[in-house]
Order: C-alpha cells, then structure tokens, then sequence
C-alpha cells in the first residue's frame, strides 16, 4: 500500500510547473493604458446609472398602473 501512494505522488503533475504556466500567460495579455481604462470605467458607470434610472422608473410607473387598476 505505501507503494501505491508514492506512485500516485510521482503521477501528480507539479505545482510549480503551473504556476509557471500561469506566469508565461500573464505575460502574453495586452493590459489597457490608464486613459483607455479611465474612459472605459466612465462608460460603464453612466450607463448604469442611466439603467438604473430607466428601471427605477419604469417601476414607478406600472406601481401606480397596477395600483390604479386594482383600486
């Protein structure tokens, strides 16, 4: 039974090599300058207010339609 273990120990790939892996990949991304990502992250956050605004309204607005049609 010990042999078994060390068989399946010597069968496992080794950590380091993954991180290695990991290391190589990071290193083929193409990261955004910081004017690129500043512009990015205003996009997303107006466009999420204005959804927000948009759904905040729209529940208003069939709140008080189902209200009326209820009453």
């Amino acid at each position: 039974m010990n042999n078994s273990s060390k068989e399946a120990k010597a069968a496992k790939p080794a950590k380091p090599k993954f991180f290695h892996g990991v290391k190589a990949e990071l290193k083929k991304i193409t990261w955004p300058d910081r004017e690129l990502l500043l512009k990015q992250s205003v996009a997303v956050v107006a466009i999420s207010i204005v959804l927000g605004a948009v759904i905040a309204v729209l529940d208003l607005v069939l709140q008080y339609a189902i209200d009326f049609l209820v009453k």
